[in-house]
């Protein structure tokens, strides 16, 4: 590889690496699951680096993939998962921080209760802003399968998580 796509390569990992981690904590749901998506998908990128002519390919093609090795993940034997990974977020300087953090944890908690499939669709579709068929293509599946799973999902917490939605009501008419 050359030396301009190398350093391109590096700044590229150095700047977007906390970004990637988010959406692999939100895919996975663990903070070392996270990790080891990210580092994956990184190599993954580094092998093709070649080919990508620019930094804004290195982001697509290391999303693609970290969406790609999930999916391989969740198609594997089913093992039960555990969740011990902590939900982060930026400290915001006023205001009581308890309501949030208690929001924070009964959104993971309530997210760590839907299957791969579910979780991964509504990063896709609500943390990336994906349209229905972008999702159903980086999942390599239908469009229909999106909207399924989707649904299936957002039932899904409403049911394990009803105390969501008033929280989130109050906060849209709060701002």
């Amino acid at each position: 590889m050359n030396e301009v796509v190398e350093a391109d390569f590096c700044e590229f990992v150095r700047s977007r690496t906390p970004a990637l981690l988010r959406t692999g904590f939100l895919l996975t749901g663990d903070r070392h699951l996270a990790e080891d998506l990210v580092q994956d998908a990184l190599a993954r990128t580094h092998r093709a680096a070649r080919r990508l002519a620019d930094e804004g390919h290195f982001e697509a093609y290391t999303r693609t993939a970290m969406y790609h090795l999930h999916v391989s993940r969740w198609r594997r034997s089913r093992i039960t998962e555990s969740l011990p990974g902590e939900l982060t977020d930026t400290a915001h300087p006023a205001g009581d921080h308890s309501d949030r953090v208690s929001l924070q944890v009964a959104l993971h908690q309530a997210l760590g209760r839907l299957t791969r499939r579910q979780r991964a669709v509504l990063v896709l579709r609500y943390f990336e802003d994906r349209s229905e068929a972008e999702a159903a293509e980086l999942l390599s599946c239908s469009v229909g399968t999106i909207k399924s799973q989707t649904s299936k999902a957002l039932a899904r917490l409403r049911t394990v998580a009803p105390d969501l939605i008033s929280t989130a009501a109050t906060e849209e008419a709060a701002r």
